[in-house]
């Protein structure tokens, strides 16, 4: 989906003027809820299922049909790994678990360093020049992924943020200036809608 005139042209400056500081309650709440993931190493195949819901319950079928024997092999390798490639790729061993989706978990478990790489994010960075490559933002690899890391980190050190709110800021920057519709959902099923 093309986005409309930015009102900067730099990336840096519209996180600065635009950055959303405060997490929408029920993502909070269970950003909250898998501190027990973080302490004992890996996800329950509820909880990864929770991520699911909350990110794209589209693929909820799929990762149901993960035994949760493969859910704990695969969680707890990732969780353990100090490489941002392995990670991902033990993460990709479950079914319904795509980029996105493991980026979610990553951001749910540890958002100061992680946010969502979907494509409304990866669009407008691709608006403001920040990457030059897939201008639509699907079919994303471990190279997309790399790179979006790697700014999301920059401007929240940048800011004093997390790299959950720079991702966050960056949804809605694309939500309120993409031209057209995205998807044919409401609103309140988006994962990044201001509650009131």
């Amino acid at each position: 989906m093309p986005v409309r005139p930015l009102p900067s042209s730099s990336l840096e400056a519209l996180v600065r003027e635009h950055i959303l500081l405060e997490e929408d309650p029920g993502t909070a709440t269970l950003i909250r809820s898998l501190a027990a993931a973080r302490s004992r190493g890996y996800l329950t195949k509820g909880e990864l299922e929770a991520v699911c819901r909350w990110k794209s319950a589209r693929a909820m079928p799929l990762v149901r049909s993960n035994h949760s024997r493969q859910i704990r092999r695969a969680t707890a390798a990732a969780l353990r790994s100090r490489s941002e490639r392995q990670r991902l790729d033990a993460l990709l061993t479950l079914r319904g678990v795509s980029i996105p989706m493991a980026s979610a978990a990553l951001t749910l478990l540890y958002p100061r360093r992680y946010g969502v790489l979907d494509i409304r994010v990866w669009q407008l960075l691709h608006a403001v020049g920040a990457v030059e490559v897939n201008r639509g933002g699907t079919g994303f690899t471990f190279e997309h992924w790399s790179r979006f890391l790697a700014l999301i980190r920059q401007l929240a050190a940048e800011h004093g943020v997390t790299a959950r709110t720079v991702e966050r800021t960056l949804f809605a920057l694309h939500e309120k200036y993409q031209e057209g519709l995205l998807y044919r959902v409401p609103v309140e099923e988006n994962r990044h809608a201001p509650q009131g």
